[in-house]
């Protein structure tokens, strides 16, 4: 029991340092990619790092455990690979991080409603606090950068459904099966429609591009570190916790993904970093739930 308390904090911690990064990978990507190929080579390249790692695991994949492989490959990869690239195109990538911290707050709204998962007091918290300090950072944002166009933001809105949709099927359905499995699958299902959308993209056109290379070079990380080996690691997490506590981890990347920005000259103040504090609080809050013993009964009670 410890060993899984303790387990979920570094896997949440070392999500939250890949994922955070990401960001900065897309930006950079987008130098000579456009979204849809960026998208594309993202997926494709963590296909294929795990059919490399992952191909046996899909022998432990029963019939009735591929429909819901379907769903969460286009929930959980998908859709997001794409909207977050396009978003990325008019909004800068620390201000794409914080925007996708609105994924616990999904998570717990959409748990509630249609997944019947039990909740508690502090969780709700934890989740509130940590949208308090998100709206601080989005709108100081919005403040620094007045020519950025906020309309995009509406991708980012729609991937965070996606995921939140995404972690509460996988808690629900696929409970019973190993991360390994589930990720290989989701990119089994992704690998035939990503390559057809990169073949009509127009990328052989100028595949040959020092910048298109250099582009590419950026997606391989992500694709294998921040996508393949990320979602085992998600996935893992959503099975020892809670899709909340999970998803909390959103919450955690703006603050790396800030560093980054800040590294790469994008605007950071001190207000930033009071709006980081404030959603590391609410981290810690929505995690209390996992290690409660009332909390986990409740859990049980509501998936039985």
């Amino acid at each position: 029991m410890n060993n899984s308390k303790n387990n979920k904090w570094l896997i949440l911690s070392v999500l939250a340092l890949v994922w955070g990064s990401s960001f900065i990978l897309i930006k950079h990507g987008l130098t000579g990619l456009s979204p849809v190929e960026l998208g594309s080579f993202r997926i494709l390249f963590a296909a294929l790092f795990l059919m490399v790692v992952g191909f046996k695991s899909l022998k432990q994949i029963r019939k009735h455990h591929w429909k819901y492989i379907v769903i969460t490959s286009f929930l959980g990869t998908f859709i997001p690979a794409y909207f977050f690239a396009i978003a990325q195109t008019q909004i800068d990538s620390s201000v794409t991080a914080i925007l996708n911290s609105m994924v616990p707050l999904n998570a717990l709204i959409l748990g509630i409603l249609f997944f019947r998962v039990g909740f508690e007091k502090k969780q709700v918290i934890g989740v509130l606090i940590g949208l308090l300090g998100s709206i601080l950072l989005i709108f100081n944002g919005a403040s620094m950068n007045p020519g950025q166009n906020y309309f995009f933001a509406i991708f980012i809105i729609i991937a965070t459904i996606c995921y939140a949709l995404n972690v509460n099927i996988l808690k629900r359905y696929l409970q019973d099966l190993n991360s390994l499995s589930i990720v290989t699958g989701n990119f089994l299902v992704l690998a035939v429609p990503a390559l057809t959308i990169l073949l009509f993209s127009g990328i052989l056109e100028h595949i040959n591009s020092p910048a298109t290379l250099a582009s590419i070079g950026f997606i391989f990380i992500l694709g294998v570190i921040g996508t393949g080996i990320a979602n085992i690691l998600f996935f893992r997490l959503v099975q020892i916790s809670s899709p909340v506590f999970a998803t909390s981890v959103t919450y955690l990347i703006p603050v790396v993904a800030s560093i980054w920005g800040f590294l790469d000259h994008e605007k950071m103040n001190a207000r930033q970093l009071v709006g980081a504090a404030i959603v590391l609080t609410g981290v810690y809050l929505a995690g209390k739930k996992a290690s409660s013993k009332k909390g986990k009964a409740v859990l049980r009670k509501k998936f039985s």
